[in-house]
């Protein structure tokens, strides 16, 4: 049985599903914007600095960073929602429901964001903050897969 009423958890996974839709249509901005700005180099990653003009790489540049700059925000909040998640008084079939809404966002979400490692010019500097936030991705979507598979108590 649940700590809270079913109308608090519906209000949760409706306020949640609404949320993740509306994330959803900011990052696929960021990508169509993104994909116009690497349209120069025709499908062909890791593409030479010297295949485009000096105003196609800094509208690269920009859309990049925007891109990347939206992932590192998106990842610091799927991270806080997981902890949310994870506190909350909801029983553990509510619990992989929002996990598994979760989920569902973060495998769009990576398939997008994995442009800022594949199309890319050659060669790419490090980006650590990049590498960071790439590495809590994965440890939030591993949680949550942990989570829809009831080894929480493995953790």
């Amino acid at each position: 049985m649940s700590e809270t009423s079913p109308s608090t958890f519906d209000k949760a996974r409706t306020g949640l599903w609404t949320s993740l839709q509306k994330h959803l249509a900011t990052v696929y901005a960021a990508e169509t914007a993104f994909a116009r700005a690497v349209a120069f180099a025709n499908g062909s990653f890791p593409f030479a600095a010297s295949a485009a003009s000096a105003d196609e790489l800094q509208e690269y540049g920009q859309r990049r960073s925007a891109l990347r700059d939206l992932f590192t925000d998106e990842t610091t909040q799927l991270d806080t929602l997981t902890k949310a998640i994870r506190v909350k008084g909801y029983a553990e079939d509510e619990k992989k429901q929002l996990y598994l809404l979760l989920l569902g966002y973060m495998d769009i979400a990576a398939s997008v964001f994995e442009r800022l490692l594949t199309q890319v010019p050659t060669p790419l500097p490090r980006d650590e903050e990049l590498e960071e936030a790439m590495a809590k991705f994965a440890r939030v979507q591993k949680f949550a897969r942990l989570n829809v598979k009831g080894v929480a108590g493995l953790l």
